[in-house]
């Protein structure tokens, strides 16, 4: 059986890291996009006084590798920068004037979900995608089961796609891609000290290649 392309099956999120002068962090962005198909990236707050240098650089990086770039929160320097979309983590009532505002021009995502409740009111205002688990929080190294119980529900009768986020260990990647989840969000597994981004990515799309479903029509 021949391997499902990435638009037939999960493909990889990545959460920039927050830690690290801006020039270690750019250049493990860039290993990273190197290495294998990747969907986007989110880059969440850093330095508030170097936070739009850090994303201005985070963006071209990923437009350079023709992937989509989302910045958390802040809407006036997801503008500046030329962010393709903003990234709210803090729920529906946060993302819903941010969606109404700028779904003409920019890529809404929302996170801070943590119930079904939560999940179907983020669905009714139609986001461009839903997020499962929080930025940040990927210590441990298996997926929370939380987020993969609200992921496998999602995925197997909402429309709109979700992300669900991975553990710190690669070899979460399967699990969380066996959700029917869109994406998989990655940040520890790819970014820990230690780790070379590239040689990680490149296993994380093996293991989709080889595990993950194919996701519905």
């Amino acid at each position: 059986m021949s391997a499902a392309s990435p638009s037939e099956r999960c493909r990889i999120v990545l959460i920039a890291p927050t830690e690290g002068n801006d020039d270690e962090v750019f250049k493990r962005m860039e290993q990273a996009l190197g290495a294998g198909d990747v969907a986007s990236i989110i880059i969440p707050p850093a330095n508030e006084t170097t936070f739009q240098q850090r994303a201005a650089g985070l963006v071209e990086i990923a437009h350079r590798h023709d992937v989509a770039a989302m910045v958390v929160a802040d809407t006036q320097i997801a503008g500046r920068v030329g962010a393709d979309g903003i990234h709210v983590d803090t729920g529906t009532s946060d993302a819903e004037p941010i969606l109404e505002k700028f779904a003409d021009t920019m890529m809404v995502g929302v996170g801070g979900i943590k119930t079904r409740h939560n999940a179907l009111e983020a669905g009714e205002i139609r986001p461009d995608y839903v997020f499962f688990g929080r930025i940040g929080y990927d210590l441990k190294p298996d997926p929370h089961p939380r987020n993969m119980a609200l992921a496998e529900w999602w995925a197997a009768l909402v429309e709109v796609p979700c992300v669900v986020m991975a553990g710190s260990e690669m070899g979460s990647v399967g699990v969380a891609a066996q959700t029917g989840a869109d994406f998989v969000a990655l940040s520890q597994a790819i970014f820990a000290q230690g780790i070379s981004p590239a040689e990680a990515v490149a296993e994380a799309n093996a293991i989709l290649e080889r595990d993950a479903p194919l996701l519905k029509a």
